[in-house]
């Protein structure tokens, strides 16, 4: 059972990485669009981590197709796809010449991902406290039981 609340941390710590990453990926367009930083700086920064973003979402929902949260995979699925298909077709990277034409679509891409993320993040905590309460639930009737009282 103490497996469980593993399982559930490591959903954590992974989501908060990726809230991380979007909120960075915001902050360094922010800036671009406010003139504090270079088209230049920004791109490379922002395409840094791209690559890591993608990967980690893809091993937090592969996770949980191995763990059997399906609620939380399929839920996970759409952003997965959306990734794989920017990917594929090359449009994943922020192409320098022409930032400042889609900034306002990349905000508005890394801020609806940011929301999706914390709806997600909202769900994990829930499932990760409901693990911890289970888990010590179950490990007082062990104590109890081993003393003979219940």
């Amino acid at each position: 059972m103490a497996w469980e609340v593993v399982l559930w941390v490591i959903f954590f710590v992974l989501n908060i990485a990726l809230v991380a990453s979007n909120l960075y990926q915001i902050v360094c367009l922010t800036d671009l669009e406010a003139d504090y930083m270079n088209p230049y700086d920004s791109s490379a920064r922002i395409n840094a981590v791209v690559i890591p973003e993608m990967l980690v979402h893809g091993v937090l929902s592969g996770l949980f197709l191995i763990t059997g949260h399906w609620f939380l995979f399929l839920l996970t699925l759409p952003i997965m796809i959306y990734n794989a298909m920017l990917y594929s077709k090359r449009r994943h990277l922020i192409d320098v010449t022409e930032v400042f034409r889609s900034i306002d679509a990349e905000k508005k891409l890394r801020i609806v991902k940011l929301a999706f993320y914390l709806i997600l993040f909202v769900l994990v905590i829930i499932g990760m406290v409901i693990s911890i309460v289970n888990n010590l639930i179950d490990d007082k009737e062990e104590v109890l039981h081993g003393y003979g009282i219940y």
